[in-house]
């Protein structure tokens, strides 16, 4: 039998975090989900939302929503490796990445967190051997504060984008899943 996958978005609680772009992995793990047909439970051990489903004919999938801050985040990634068994080479993390431009995928193992406070605690919990889906959504203009700009919601000129990024995230992780790591890397890298 194949090994389950642990698929986290991660983003702040709340509706008045939702639609930022801090939120990104988070709106990317609600696609994965929507194409699945999972409905997320709150999780008895762990704080996050959970749900369960199966790739046809693959292996358990199991997406969770952490509902701790962004930068609690390890806590309860930690939590559900244990709980289900899961080793870091089967955790895949969605995350908005500033360092991007915006609408770019790029897919990640290891390595260090690069400034990101969600991916910090994770690595703080875990270690650094997590996969990770980057999704850009670019640098704040001008001076902006780069906090203050990933607490905001994408531009309506942007929303087409980062509507298109949603669903890029989300074929990331299925193809990661159907494909494996490497392979999914070179064809979402690839010109």
């Amino acid at each position: 039998m194949a090994q389950t996958w642990l698929v986290v978005g991660l983003g702040n609680p709340g509706p008045d975090y939702a639609r930022t772009r801090h939120n990104i992995g988070q709106m990317a793990l609600a696609e994965v989900e929507r194409r699945a047909g999972a409905a997320p439970k709150r999780h008895g051990r762990a704080e996050a939302l959970v749900a369960e489903s199966r790739i046809i004919g693959g292996p358990k999938v199991v997406t969770a929503f952490p509902t701790s801050w962004m930068n609690r985040s390890g806590g309860p990634v930690a939590k559900l490796m244990d709980w289900y068994g899961v080793e870091p080479d089967h955790v895949i993390v969605l995350h908005d990445e500033l360092d991007l431009p915006l609408g770019t995928v790029r897919l990640k193992q290891g390595g260090g967190h690069g400034g990101h406070n969600g991916m910090r605690d994770i690595i703080a919990a875990r270690g650094g051997d997590v996969l990770r889906v980057r999704l850009g959504i670019g640098r704040p203009p001008g001076r902006q504060d780069a906090a203050d700009f990933v607490l905001r919601p994408f531009a309506k000129a942007e929303q087409d984008e980062a509507d298109l990024l949603v669903q890029l995230g989300a074929d990331a992780v299925e193809r990661i899943i159907a494909e494996g790591f490497l392979e999914a890397q070179q064809r979402i890298h690839a010109p």
